[in-house]
């Protein structure tokens, strides 16, 4: 294998832990086991600390005298910085190497933890969560890229379905968890449980793949290219965090970052298209299977992430759940995704990895159409069985379909291609989030308005109704306010209901989509035929 752009023979020869010239990542590493728990905890933790916090707002705005409309840059700012580090993971890890940088942010993350359990202030505590979500935007990709490169070939099947499920549980755990330590000890303590986490990880990590760096590459950073990124992944992170609160485009504010946003992104893929060392490298989407399966992983987690958000919102605004029974209703699909993330990964040597993600489109599908079902008389069983589904899919689908998206990716390129495709993904969440709830708000407006007028209509059964109730002593005042009630609760369940509806077709749409994807389908081998 000859040598990317900017490596020389000497670099390569004299990286550390790279005495063979480039190869080192090839091999496993020693405790392959351990490796593959310590990079599972690292990630686990990160991606925990996207939701763990949203269900402590209130708790948190109130103890620091803060407005409540004003918790929400609590999660904006962490999301923003970790869209922003994201794409620059692969040239940081060329330049630095992929153990250390993941080693540094794993404490810089650890120290951001601590830094917003003693916040003082809302600023400060933004402050420190910008600090925070910087350091989670190199820790998603590259966990997934020493994974790859320091593990055993014939287990990273297996390896790649845990790390994956570690992913798909933390969002479950965390509203669990932050709603728990919350209401039984401190907002606090959702950071501080980071710290001795961090530590251990990164420690244990250090001493594990110290002798394994990747070899550097000393590529010249991209000032324009940063500072355009810059400029407009934060204008649209901020934008679809608070479009829907603003009404929109009937804020001069969104407006303004759309702008940018539109102006900014425009810039950017110009000048990475022509540039001579861009921080980004799109030269990866001339390979078939990182195209194909980035497109195929972006559409499924924006649905996926807008069902975790729409779902759990449904039941606490309408069906009155807290947020702690709200987790529990999604628990079940962590659990069976847990369960059977390895056996799908100790099959997918055998099995064509499209064949996987093809069946986990068709459960994924399935469920949707079930809770396209549910009425508000749905019991807690009625919402929380349909998730086993979203289990079964879940591990079925998204090992498989990195596994495609990184066939034919080089060793020394896998760090660039995690990045650009989480990254991708990334976006597509934010989007998916931002769209979902814009959808269902106007589908509920849309169904109120028709059961309102069919209301007023003169209709027989409501009269009927409203009779009883003021012979029962209610007012109209009370009454009207009864028919309100109802009215919100049934056209908010037509809405959740048109929601799921989309979801199915959209994931039944990416069936053909998978088999764009051509073998081979595991990193390091020869890139697939255009």
């Amino acid at each position: 294998m000859s040598s990317p752009p900017g490596l020389t023979a000497a670099n390569a020869a004299t990286a550390p832990g790279n005495s063979s010239g480039g190869n080192a990542s090839m091999t496993s590493a020693r405790n392959p086991l351990l490796l593959l728990l310590l990079l599972a905890l690292a990630n686990f933790m990160q991606v925990l600390d996207l939701t763990i916090a949203n269900v402590s707002l209130p708790a948190i705005t109130g103890d620091l005298g803060a407005a409540p409309s004003q918790g929400a840059w609590i999660v904006t700012s962490f999301a923003a910085a970790c869209a922003i580090t994201i794409p620059l993971t692969g040239w940081l890890s060329d330049r630095f190497g992929q153990v250390r940088i993941f080693c540094a942010a794993t404490v810089l993350f650890t120290l951001a933890s601590f830094l917003c359990g003693i916040a003082w202030s809302l600023p400060s505590l933004i402050a420190c969560r910008v600090l925070q979500g910087a350091a989670a935007g190199f820790m998603i990709p590259l966990s997934q890229a020493l994974m790859l490169n320091n593990y055993p070939a014939e287990k990273r099947g297996m390896a790649l379905s845990i790390w994956t499920m570690t992913a798909t549980v933390a969002p479950i755990v965390g509203p669990i968890l932050g709603g728990w330590i919350t209401d039984n000890y401190h907002w606090r303590w959702i950071f501080f449980l980071n710290v001795p986490v961090g530590i251990f990880a990164s420690l244990a990590l250090w001493a594990l793949l110290k002798e394994r760096e990747t070899p550097l590459l000393r590529r010249p950073l991209d000032r324009v290219g940063l500072a355009l990124l810059v400029i407009w992944v934060g204008s649209l992170q901020v934008l679809l965090d608070k479009g829907n609160e603003l009404d929109w485009f009937n804020s001069a504010f969104i407006v303004v970052l759309a702008v940018i946003a539109a102006f900014g992104f425009a810039l950017f893929l110009a000048w990475e298209l022509t540039g001579g060392h861009p921080i980004v490298d799109l030269s990866l989407f001339l390979q078939r299977n990182f195209r194909t399966g980035v497109l195929v992983l972006t559409v499924s987690f924006a649905v996926l992430l807008a069902m975790h958000v729409i779902l759990p919102l449904w039941v606490q605004t309408q069906l009155g759940y807290t947020a702690q029974w709200a987790g529990y209703v999604l628990a079940p699909g962590g659990i069976m995704g847990v369960l059977l993330a390895p056996l799908v990964g100790r099959q997918m040597r055998r099995i064509d990895p499209r064949f996987f993600a093809s069946i986990a489109c068709l459960v994924f599908a399935l469920h949707c159409f079930a809770r396209a079902q549910l009425d508000t008389g749905a019991d807690f069983l009625s919402l929380a069985l349909p998730q086993l589904l979203m289990g079964i899919a879940t591990a079925m689908f998204f090992a498989p379909m990195i596994s495609i998206s990184l066939g034919g990716i080089e060793p020394l390129k896998v760090a660039r291609a995690s990045s650009l495709q989480n990254f991708v993904r990334q976006m597509s969440g934010s989007f998916g989030t931002a769209l979902a709830v814009a959808f269902w708000d106007r589908r509920e407006i849309m169904h109120r308005a028709q059961l309102a007028e069919h209301l007023g209509s003169g209709s027989p059964a409501a009269a009927e109704h409203a009779a009883r109730l003021e012979a029962a002593g209610m007012s109209p005042v009370q009454v009207l306010g009864h028919f309100e009630s109802i009215l919100t609760r049934e056209a908010y369940m037509l809405a959740t209901n048109d929601f799921f509806w989309v979801c199915g077709w959209s994931l039944l749409a990416l069936l053909p989509l998978i088999w764009l994807a051509r073998p081979p389908f595991s990193a390091g081998t020869v890139p697939a035929a255009e």
